[in-house]
């Protein structure tokens, strides 16, 4: 292992950990002291929000949001002590607790984590933070201006193997990256609006669940987890999975802003999102690391590299191409290629420390005022490039994005795809 990449690692690191600091809450925030319990809203209680439910479940749930009249009732017998409501807005106006936890379709996520944040409350947030690239400069904002703990719903980010290959790449057992390919095989497509106008069901609150988007009359193939595939309400498998599979070359790679973003895909379709999309962005060096290119692909789609044979198939993963080799990974294991070139290859000591578990994390935070790892400013980064996938996508071109102005540059009429107007009634 050379010294220079003993040093950068070591440099990385440890900026790594100053940026987390820095968005970390004071310590000793609030009424919580380590051993005492958080007061813990719940906003969404159904599909992904069940595990963090589950993560959470410890500390004290003091309140219950649910459009669902039904998953009302189900979480009032699990936490008879908790008030429940069907509208968020009325929750984050009443107060009475420390810490939200959101786990809603992606359209509502922004307008609830602002709210939460501007009362200086803890919020843990679903993936991807937002559903437009705007709102995720604006959560990430706020955030930092909050100085409260908060952590995106990257359930994976604490995973061993996970850290196990960024310490790799940190080491430059590959050598430089200048390349990284990230795929998965999940689909969110397809379907035209629907004609017929059902009653809606007793029990849904469908006013509330369309939130900001524009009106639009209640059908059941929106509900319960459809809606990931109309542009109104999700943001396809782009936004479903990449913040997942993207954070580990995120993290390796201490990524930020692309430089420019191109998308290929089918037809675009103004209601429902793609079969398929292949994404490549961008990005500028980092110090001595030298700029990277890194595609995703989905709905079945991989990297001409996989479909010659040179590396294993281990169905959905990651590859980082090196000078020196390649290291291919997925959630659990991990494989240092050509594997003839490393037979006597020794890891690197583990470096970085096992996590206390994805919600515990968080939980600690808004206690104790350590750092989160996947906290608002690094996750709003992390989603604002997945977005832009989707943004470079229905505009049809390749974009040059200027992070810092928040504009696709010459191409003013990306901006109808990086925010969103909001319905009357309903604030970011």
């Amino acid at each position: 292992m050379s010294h220079r990449f003993n040093r950068r690692g070591f440099l990385q690191r440890s900026a790594a950990l100053g940026a987390a600091a820095a968005f970390a809450p004071a310590r000793g925030w609030g009424k919580t002291g380590p051993n005492e319990k958080l007061d813990i809203a719940i906003i969404g209680t159904s599909g992904r929000a069940l595990g963090n439910i589950e993560g959470v479940q410890g500390e004290n749930i003091v309140a219950v949001c649910d459009i669902d009249d039904r998953l009302l009732s189900a979480a009032r017998a699990r936490f008879p002590r908790a008030r429940t409501c069907t509208d968020f807005r009325r929750l984050l106006d009443q107060g009475g607790f420390d810490a939200v936890v959101i786990s809603t379709a992606d359209h509502t996520h922004a307008p609830a984590a602002a709210g939460a944040l501007r009362l200086g409350k803890h919020v843990y947030c679903e993936k991807p933070l937002t559903h437009s690239v705007h709102e995720a400069r604006v959560i990430a904002g706020l955030a930092a201006k909050a100085k409260v703990a908060t952590q995106m719903g990257t359930q994976i980010h604490a995973g061993d193997n996970y850290r196990r290959v960024v310490e790799l790449v940190r080491s430059g057992a590959i050598g430089p990256v200048r390349e990284c390919h990230v795929w998965c095989g999940k689909s969110w497509s397809g379907g035209e609006r629907p004609k017929e106008t059902p009653a809606v069901p007793s029990y849904l609150h469908w006013d509330v669940w369309l939130g900001p988007a524009p009106e639009r009359p209640y059908h059941s193939t929106y509900l319960p987890a459809n809606w990931r595939r109309w542009w109104d309400f999700g943001c396809g498998t782009l936004g479903d999975m990449a913040c997942h599979y993207m954070d580990l070359p995120f993290w390796a790679l201490d990524l930020r802003h692309p430089t420019s973003v191109e998308s290929e895909g089918p037809p675009v379709h103004p209601e429902t999102t793609p079969n398929w999309m292949i994404v490549r962005y961008e990005f500028p060096a980092r110090g001595d690391q030298p700029p990277v290119a890194l595609s995703w692909y989905d709905g079945g789609k991989r990297p001409a590299i996989l479909l010659e044979k040179k590396v294993p198939d281990i169905g959905d993963g990651v590859l980082f191409v090196g000078d020196k080799g390649m290291l291919l990974a997925n959630y659990d294991r991990r494989w240092l290629l050509p594997e003839e070139s490393f037979r006597d290859f020794k890891a690197p000591p583990a470096s970085i420390p096992s996590s206390i578990g994805h919600h515990a994390e968080w939980i600690q935070a808004c206690k104790e005022g350590t750092p989160t790892t996947c906290n608002f400013d690094y996750s709003g980064a992390l989603t604002e490039t997945v977005l832009l996938g989707n943004v470079a996508y229905r505009a049809g071109r390749k974009l040059a994005w200027n992070a810092e102005k928040l504009q696709a540059e010459g191409y003013p009429e990306a901006e109808r795809f990086l925010r969103r107007e909001y319905r009357k009634g309903w604030t970011l």
